[in-house]
Order: C-alpha cells, then sequence, then structure tokens
C-alpha cells in the first residue's frame, strides 16, 4: 500500500512539473525562428531576415494573425541574438525573461528540497564547465561593406581535441576524506579526486566560418563566434572573437555616422557655378549643384546621405562636402589682368595677420 501510495505521488510530481514547465515555457523562440537550439549567431540573423521579409504584415494583408506572427518573429530574434537574453530564456523558458523565475524555481519553491532529492540530482551541485581561453582577431572591410552589409567568408585553422586510444585522468577534484591515524584517531583532510577519461590528442582542423558585416557597424566592433577559441581537454572551447577595422576609402572619411570629403573645382566652376554628382558607397549619385561663387574651403551638407546608424538602419548621417579650387598656372597678359579686375569690379585688398591664431 505504501509503494502504491509512493508510485501516485510520483505521477503527480510529474504531471504537476509538466503542466507548471507548459504553462511557463511561453513560445518556441527556435521554432518560431526555424534554428536548430544550437544555432550561433550568424545563422540567427539570417533566418530572421529572411522570414522578417517573407511574414512581413504589408506583404501578407490577407493573414488575420500576421501582425501578431511578425511581433513573436521579433520577439524570437530579440531574445536569441542576445547572449544573456538567450541563457536565461534557454534555463527558464519565456517566462524566465519577465523576472528570472521560471518553471524550475516555481517546482522548487513548491515542493522545497523534496524536489530535487526525489529524483536523485539536484542541479545546484553540479560543477562549472571549464572554458578555453577566446581568441582575438583583426577582421579588415571595406566602407562599402560598412554602408551597405555584407556576409564575409573566413578560414579559420585551429587545434581540435579529438579522442584517441588509452585512457586518463580527468575532471579532477579536491574531496574531504577521513583517515584513521590509529585506535580513536581520525584525520580530515583533502584528496584529489579524478575520473577516468578517453585520452585526447591536439589535431589540426579548418573550418569555414561565416562572419555577418551589419550596415553601420563601427571601427572596433566586435562580433563574437562561439566555440571557435582555444580548445579545453575537460570542457568547451572558448570563443572567436573578430574586431572590426575599417579600410582607408579613397573617397570618403568617416566620423561617427558622418562622412567627409573634398571635392576639386576648377576656378571658372568656382566663380559662375557648377554641377555635378559624386558615386556613393552604394553606386548611387549624390548630387550637388552650386549657383554662387565657392571659395576655397567652402564647405556644403547633404543630410541624410552619412552612414546608417547602427542601432536603427533607417536614421542616416550626414555627408559634409569641402571645396578646394584649382587654380590655373602660367602667366596672364596685362590685357587679361585689366579684363579680370574689370569683370570682378574688386579694389586689390592686401593684409597681414598671424594666421595660426586665428586673427
Amino acid at each position: 500500500m505504501m509503494l502504491l501510495a509512493k508510485e501516485h505521488l510520483s505521477l503527480i510530481v510529474i504531471l504537476l512539473f509538466i503542466f507548471i514547465f507548459e504553462v511557463l515555457a511561453g513560445r518556441d523562440f527556435y521554432k518560431i525562428l526555424g534554428v536548430p537550439k544550437n544555432a550561433n549567431l550568424n545563422q540567427i540573423k539570417k533566418a530572421y531576415r529572411s522570414s522578417a521579409k517573407e511574414m512581413h504584415p504589408d506583404k501578407n494583408k490577407d493573414d488575420p494573425k500576421a501582425a501578431e506572427k511578425f511581433q513573436d518573429l521579433a520577439a524570437a530574434y530579440e531574445v536569441l541574438s542576445d547572449s544573456e537574453k538567450r541563457r536565461t530564456y534557454d534555463a527558464h523558458g519565456e517566462e524566465g525573461l519577465k523576472g528570472d523565475f521560471g518553471a524550475q524555481d516555481v517546482f522548487s519553491s513548491f515542493f522545497g528540497d523534496f524536489g530535487f532529492s526525489f529524483f536523485g540530482h539536484d542541479p545546484r551541485e553540479e560543477r562549472e564547465t571549464p572554458k578555453g581561453g577566446d581568441v582575438s582577431m583583426e577582421l579588415w572591410v571595406t566602407l562599402e561593406e560598412l554602408y551597405s552589409g555584407n556576409f564575409v567568408e573566413l578560414v579559420r585553422k585551429k587545434m581540435v581535441f579529438k579522442p584517441t586510444h588509452g585512457t586518463r585522468k580527468c575532471n579532477c577534484r579536491q574531496e574531504m576524506v577521513t583517515r584513521q591515524l590509529g585506535p580513536g584517531r581520525f584525520q580530515m583532510m583533502q584528496q584529489a579526486i579524478c575520473d577516468e577519461c578517453p585520452n585526447q590528442e591536439l589535431v589540426s582542423e579548418e573550418k569555414l566560418l561565416e562572419v555577418e558585416i551589419e550596415a553601420g557597424m563601427k571601427d572596433g566592433q566586435e562580433q563574437k563566434i562561439r566555440g571557435e577559441g582555444e580548445p579545453h581537454i575537460d570542457g568547451d572551447p572558448g570563443d572567436l572573437r573578430i574586431k572590426i577595422r575599417t579600410s582607408p576609402h579613397p573617397i570618403f572619411e568617416r566620423r561617427g555616422d558622418d562622412l567627409y570629403t573634398n571635392v576639386t573645382i576648377s576656378l571658372s566652376d568656382a566663380l559662375t557655378g557648377f554641377e555635378m554628382s559624386i558615386p556613393h558607397l552604394d553606386g548611387h549619385k549624390v548630387q550637388i549643384k552650386r549657383d554662387k561663387i565657392t571659395w576655397p574651403g567652402a564647405k556644403m551638407r547633404k543630410t541624410s546621405e552619412g552612414m546608417p546608424n547602427y542601432e536603427n538602419n533607417s536614421e542616416r548621417g550626414t555627408l559634409y562636402i569641402t571645396f578646394d579650387v584649382d587654380f590655373p598656372k602660367g602667366e596672364l597678359t596685362e590685357e587679361e589682368k585689366t579684363q579680370i579686375k574689370s569683370l570682378l569690379k574688386e579694389v586689390s585688398k592686401t593684409k597681414a595677420y598671424n594666421g595660426l591664431r586665428g586673427y
């Protein structure tokens, strides 16, 4: 009778746990994005971009749940693209994101320590998995790639551990043991306790990695690829940290979200006005027109022609254009000099001043 009651209690506990978990687990973000649970950040971003184009409410006006599906997709991407939120979600489900209180916490608070001892396992006693060191590298990209975005393929050559013949000591730890020194005499002391694991050998391995260069990324910004760092014989490999570096550009200079460039015009264009276009980083033309006199060092601003903002690609910086005047070389005749003075109607003006101090 006692055994039957215990079996019924076990079944009730399991069913209640499943019910609580289903209630608190919330939406399956991996299923919504259509990626496996071990998907890396690049896979998550690619899946989101692809799905966002197809599931946008403007393209699915006949679906009454289009807006809701699109919101679910955005929520899934927000969580899974953030390493901290993803870790919390994996451990506690969507409810855990609302206040660090998930199904496991509810189960613990309801049953107390009995909940863990009942199944013979207490996850709080698990040791932290050791991890190999991170590897940092610089990736030089063009300003065009930072403007429009791109996927860059890298060949990563690294050392990895592979099983080999034999065994080795592993997962070593210090535990307290009691030794009898004599009749009625005992001593507590620490002793190294190790497990037996298969031997491992380091071998060289090549892997093709895809790094996403997102529009608006800044110089020095880092991308992290999980598990592509240094190996650890008893744990997980470290991460590969890729630091974005911007290659010099022949036309534009970037400062924050703004772009700067210089344009050289002829003296006649400087005096009479001109119209021209500058090829931008994505190939579109920036039109420039001036009807008035342009002096050396004159500046023009073209709003929304700078770099896209990393957090909000719909916002763009400003393009600043500085004009240089190419003066003709050679000598003018006295008649040409007289004509120019007559045309400009200017009296000769000279002034000496301290240019370094701006007087």
